[in-house]
């Protein structure tokens, strides 16, 4: 799996899985109808510095961003966000991404890495905690989820 630094041309690949994502409403806090034009500014735009992996055909299956998640004299402190395309979940891109991603957060001198909001229901958290992230609260019944109703939302952090 290659896994490389966006083009702008990527965004064709991303937007099918970014809407389906979102659209089940299961694990972003986004507006489940974003439109496209919204979305690719949410995920693509300065300061973000976005990733995608490809599969062995060269199709983008999953896609990063790395931004700071503070200013001034926070801004050693990291946010990312992750999605794979569902017909390709469980196959190890998840973790690839999470893996390619910390590496450049250290690479590019953050401290640690949060999450604002991560669905405590979201099959990711088993992800994030095997790869050091704690949750350090959770915000109950701050989500409503379609299949489970009101869940918490986690706040996680690991030091890089």
């Amino acid at each position: 799996m290659l896994i490389r630094e966006a083009a702008a041309d990527d965004w064709p690949g991303i937007w099918p899985f970014w809407h389906r994502t979102v659209a089940a409403g299961e694990t972003y806090t986004w507006d489940q109808d974003t439109t496209e034009e919204a979305a690719r500014s949410l995920w693509m735009d300065p300061p973000k510095r976005v990733y995608v992996a490809e599969d062995a055909d060269g199709a983008v299956v999953g896609s990063a961003y790395l931004v700071p998640n503070y200013g001034g004299p926070a801004a050693g402190i990291a946010n990312a966000g992750f999605m794979v395309d569902p017909d390709h979940a469980g196959r190890g891109t998840g973790r690839a991404l999470a893996e390619h991603v910390l590496s450049e957060a250290k690479a590019q001198g953050y401290r640690g890495m949060v999450f604002n909001a991560v669905v405590e229901t979201n099959p990711a958290v088993r992800l994030w905690t095997s790869l050091g992230f704690t949750v350090l609260a959770t915000v109950p019944q701050a989500y409503e989820h379609p299949r489970h109703g009101l869940v918490g939302l986690h706040v996680m952090y690991k030091a890089l």
